[in-house]
């Protein structure tokens, strides 16, 4: 009895299984053909952490007052300050390891300069093969922040 029950089981699911595959058989494709399409992140998404230029001068809006270092939950951002030729503080390393980063926004929401010197931009793709290089430097936020100005 139990054999014919399982048998029974294993067939009904089989049926409903085509079944189902019978419904989207003629329908559009859901997957993307990645990497040849990519997905639209929308408007408000938060992916990778940039800093942002002034553009007419190109340097830094930031101002190395480290309230992002500070917020940070996970200690994803690392920063020391130099002092520019006017008496200024600037970044003189500002490193964001988006390995460990969780994309919070609390940086982005603390970062006291007018425009924000630090945003989350709809960024997504940070497959690497060595773990160090999820580690963005100031440089590479830096152009990176350039095409989201």
């Amino acid at each position: 009895m139990r054999l014919v029950k399982t048998i029974y089981l294993g067939i009904y699911n089989l049926i409903l299984g085509l079944i189902t595959t019978v419904k989207h058989l003629g329908k559009h494709a859901i997957t993307l053909q990645y990497p040849k399409e990519r997905w639209t992140m929308p408007e408000r998404s938060r992916g990778c952490v940039v800093l942002l230029s002034d553009p007419e001068t190109g340097k830094l809006k930031c101002t190395a007052c480290t309230l992002c270092y500070k917020i940070c939950p996970n200690n994803a951002i690392k920063i020391t300050s130099i002092k520019d030729e006017t008496g200024k503080r600037v970044p003189d390393i500002f490193d964001v390891d988006v390995g460990i980063c969780i994309y919070c926004g609390l940086c982005e929401e603390t970062c006291p300069v007018k425009g924000k010197a630090i945003k989350l931009v709809p960024r997504y793709e940070f497959s690497v093969y060595d773990k160090k290089e999820l580690i963005y430097h100031k440089e590479k936020l830096a152009e990176i922040g350039k095409e989201y100005q």
